[in-house]
């Protein structure tokens, strides 16, 4: 009895690293496992030999989980028809009719509850969690097996294939060399994840994930917002258009007639050094874009054109904001600040728990910059965007609101907008 106890143990074993393993590779990041092959010593020589035929390799899982579940079926079988002999009365007749007729169902319920927990449904859940890593740690007993059943897993492997062309027509097992852009972005969060919160990402790093998040970002996250453009009527003076350049700082400023939805194009710093009779001469053309489209689209747009500024509309046709080549290629490499750049944009960290936030900054950089863990939703950018979504009102100075387990105390706001929030972690519940 106790070498049956000793024998369904280990073939319970057996059948959780076999169906493990399968779902630990199949889960598994292929960038990972592909720079770990590339690595010296034994584990990557054991690595390229278990994945240079994938379908091999599963297949032997495969088998390897059956002939387990065959073995542990049949002990299982005896011990538990012993057990219910030792521990049921046999003068009662239902006992009897449990014990003869419905031998087979019950032994099948016991045991099939038996092996859905401890070798199937646990162990997947735990090689899934934890597939990078456990891919590497067994990688030696897999391939053990993975020779032993060699012979049967390549029998079976070449009768699929007679299968699929035969009857469907299609080519047999193919080793899927390309990865996708998903497996690639989650090898880079992986990356970013591991930094401690004092560590600086590497830049490398960090230009990659901007690169893989590049064609899925919208103009309206990236451009300057309406409430902060600078822009001058085309009927004013040079003279007075001069002053606004001086005062702002800045190299480019849009002509706009009668109201900032009726822009007509933009003036260049340059251009005050020549000869002009009037703003209208000056004035440079601007593309017009949606709110909607991608940044990687406007820049082909601006590219081709030989155009550097582009208007954002909103749905109903007026300005939403603008964008330069500048702010597309600093979604890229970061913020590219010049002499006569103003960050006015205050992030402080007061203590463990608590920060002070202008409400422009966006809620992906807080993210990544502090690890807070704010929520993100597509229907906002901006930590100011993320409290009005929730309060669906702009709030009064002094207002406290709470979201999940955050506390957002309101410093400064205007009738238009949120300027700056005191952000402390609460503890969760």
């Amino acid at each position: 009895m106790t070498l049956y106890v000793v024998i369904i143990i280990v073939s319970l074993m057996l059948s959780a690293f076999f169906s493990g393993m399968e779902i630990a590779y199949v889960s598994s990041n292929k960038i990972h496992i592909e720079i770990e092959k590339k690595q010296e010593g034994i584990l990557a020589k054991i690595l390229r030999r278990l994945t240079a035929k994938p379908s091999k390799f599963i297949t032997t899982m495969l088998i390897g989980n059956n002939i387990a579940l065959v073995i542990y079926g049949f002990f299982m079988g005896d011990l538990l028809v012993s057990w219910f002999q030792s521990i049921l009365p046999r003068e009662n007749d239902f006992i009897n009719y449990l014990l003869t007729d419905l031998s087979l169902l019950s032994q099948t319920v016991i045991s099939t509850f038996i092996i859905l927990i401890t070798a199937e449904f646990l162990p997947k859940v735990f090689f899934q969690i934890y597939a990078n890593a456990l891919i590497k740690v067994l990688a030696l007993p897999a391939y053990i097996f993975y020779v032993l059943f060699s012979l049967i897993s390549g029998f079976v492997i070449w009768i699929s294939d007679m299968v699929l062309k035969t009857f469907f027509k299609t080519d047999g097992d193919q080793i899927q060399l390309a990865f996708t852009k998903v497996e690639l972005g989650n090898y880079i969060s992986e990356q970013m994840e591991s930094v401690e919160e004092h560590d600086e990402v590497d830049s490398e790093i960090q230009i990659f994930q901007n690169a893989l998040e590049f064609s899925e970002v919208k103009a309206r996250e990236v451009m300057i917002p309406r409430t902060e453009i600078i822009a001058v009527e085309i009927d004013e003076s040079i003279k007075t258009l001069n002053a606004l350049f001086t005062d702002s700082g800045r190299t480019k400023i849009l002509v706009y007639k009668e109201t900032i939805d009726d822009i007509l194009g933009y003036v260049h710093s340059f251009e005050l050094f020549k000869k002009h009779k009037d703003i209208k001469s000056m004035m440079l053309p601007v593309e017009f874009v949606p709110e909607t489209v991608l940044i990687k689209d406007v820049l082909n747009v601006l590219t081709k054109k030989h155009r550097s500024m582009a208007v954002v509309l909103d749905e109903y046709g007026g300005t939403s904001g603008i964008m330069t080549v500048e702010d597309i290629v600093e979604e890229l490499f970061g913020e590219i600040e010049d002499e006569h750049d103003v960050v006015d944009l205050i992030e402080k960290k007061i203590d463990e728990e608590t920060y002070c936030f202008s409400a422009r900054l966006e809620v992906d950089f807080i993210n990544e910059t502090y690890k807070i863990n704010l929520p993100e939703n597509e229907n906002y950018e901006t930590l100011g965007g993320l409290i009005v979504n929730h309060t669906e009102e702009i709030p009064n100075q002094d207002d406290i609101v709470k979201i999940d387990n955050f506390q957002f105390t309101i410093k400064e706001v205007s009738n238009t907008k949120i300027d700056l929030v005191e952000l402390k972690l609460l503890e969760e519940n």
